[in-house]
């Protein structure tokens, strides 16, 4: 009976170990325990249906009743099924033929092989339960983020173990370029897909996925999380640039300034997890145009015509806005697009440019880099424009010396020497031109008989007058 005792509380102990190790229900503890002793019993006895299996996980202890059909003495064929009549009334006095008796079995009488038995079938059973419920609990984490430390570091993947020992998987193409991680350190990832082939089940994680970025505005802007801004539209080349379009359902908020906080607060979080990558919020709105047009910021656009049906649009634009709409590497219109969804075709809109004019941009090897932006910050992004403005308001509007802007006249002036003649001036004022010049100013006033000749011409003038006969009809 010791022995019973003792064999019968090793069990429990087992059952509690997986317990505590696996995060059990009592309820299912009992389930899995009981069809474990019923798979044993159907091993040795071909069948389970006449035993009753009572489970207490409170006290630790587990009773087995068998029930049986009395037959007569000498008629006893399936032991199992059947009792014998003598030995039944040792068990019930009172009972006779083909009545049912039942009798405690003792597990420890099977043999140690039923027991060893028991114990693989109850340890294969739980562990079974045990991926069930991890495929279960994370499968319906799709899309959260969860935090994991690095295990082990393999070419293809890394395998981080989360707080209750799990493994999780951050494959190589999930990861951003320039990720790299050591033994131990805690790194932070969505859930992007969950599989449960023979029953083993695989998390994958995403460092590159939208939705990891989206999950990161949530986290740092409360706004977004509590639904007052909501995230339309994502766009990521991982580890490089991104674009968000959000938009607001309270006319007090900002969601550009909400998501990028008081000095980038808030955003600077995020480029910091994301390794230093660029973002881009921008507004949504449903006139396509504009946003298509927000989309190619910070370039501006001169015309758009969007076809709807194919969803793509041509965008015309400045020739110096172009390098700004397409970005380093073609990625600013790639990630537009991306965001919009609709192909975006790029053109120079020449329709009102002097092709004989020359952009700043081309007289950066004489003209500082600094002095051109300054000139850019009033509009003029042509040597033409800022020659057709005095220099004594270049000077006060881009607060720049009065010698520097003489220099820039006479550089770009000299651009247009051959067509401009004097008529605009290289390093004085038009009207210091016109003091220290005053030959040429004079000389229209010494040529009084070109301006008289029409009046010293009476003859000329009076000869319609003094012919009358000619204009009189015969």
């Amino acid at each position: 009976m010791a022995r019973r005792k003792e064999e019968t509380i090793s069990m429990i102990d087992t059952l509690a170990e997986f317990k505590d190790l696996k995060n059990i229900d009592k309820e299912t503890m009992i389930n899995v325990l009981e069809e474990s002793f019923r798979n044993v019993i159907a091993k040795m006895f071909g069948t389970d249906e006449n035993y009753d299996i009572i489970i207490n996980p409170e006290k630790g202890d587990f009773e087995i009743w068998r029930n049986r059909t009395v037959v007569p003495d000498g008629s006893l064929e399936d032991p199992n099924l059947q009792v014998a009549l003598s030995e039944a009334r040792e068990m019930d006095p009172d009972c006779e033929v083909d009545e049912e008796v039942t009798d405690e079995v003792h597990f420890e009488k099977f043999g140690r092989r039923a027991i060893l038995n028991l114990r693989q079938t109850l340890a294969s059973k739980i562990l079974e339960l045990q991926k069930d419920s991890l495929y279960s609990r994370y499968k319906e984490q799709i899309g959260t983020i969860v935090s994991a430390e690095v295990y082990q570091i393999w070419k293809k993947e890394i395998l981080l173990l989360d707080d209750e020992g799990h493994d999780l998987l951050l494959p190589k193409a999930e990861q951003i370029p320039s990720d790299f991680f050591r033994k131990g350190e805690t790194v932070r990832a969505v859930i992007k897909e969950v599989t449960n082939d023979n029953n083993n089940p695989k998390i994958s994680l995403s460092r590159t996925s939208n939705v990891f970025l989206q999950r990161l505005f949530e986290l740092e802007v409360p706004e977004i999380n509590d639904g007052l801004i909501t995230i339309k539209a994502i766009a990521r080349l991982p580890g490089e640039r991104a674009k968000i379009a959000v938009e607001s359902y309270d006319d007090r908020i900002d969601p550009v300034g909400a998501c990028v906080g008081m000095k980038g607060s808030r955003i600077r979080g995020i480029v910091h997890e994301l390794r230093n990558e660029n973002i881009d919020v921008v507004n949504y709105t449903a006139n396509t145009a504009l946003f298509i047009q927000r989309s190619l910021s910070p370039a501006k656009i001169s015309s758009i015509r969007v076809n709807e049906e194919e969803k793509s649009a041509e965008v015309f634009l400045r020739p110096e806005e172009v390098s700004l709409a397409i970005g380093k590497g073609g990625m600013n219109i790639k990630l537009a697009g991306m965001l919009t969804d609709y192909k975006i075709d790029v053109f120079r809109d020449i329709g009102e440019v002097d092709e004989e004019d020359i952009y700043l941009d081309e007289f950066v090897d004489e003209v500082d880099g600094w002095i051109i932006d300054a000139l850019k910050a009033l509009g003029c992004n042509t040597a033409k424009a800022v020659l057709a403005i005095p220099p004594e308001e270049i000077v006060e509007r881009a607060d720049l010396e009065e010698q520097t802007v003489r220099d820039v006249y006479r550089i770009l002036a000299a651009e247009f020497e051959a067509d401009m003649d004097d008529s605009v001036p290289v390093e004085n004022t038009a009207a210091d031109a016109a003091k220290e010049e005053p030959d040429m100013a004079d000389a229209g006033k010494e040529e009084p008989d070109t301006a008289d000749t029409g009046k010293e011409e009476p003859d000329t003038a009076d000869a319609g007058k003094e012919e009358p006969d000619d204009l009189t009809p015969s």
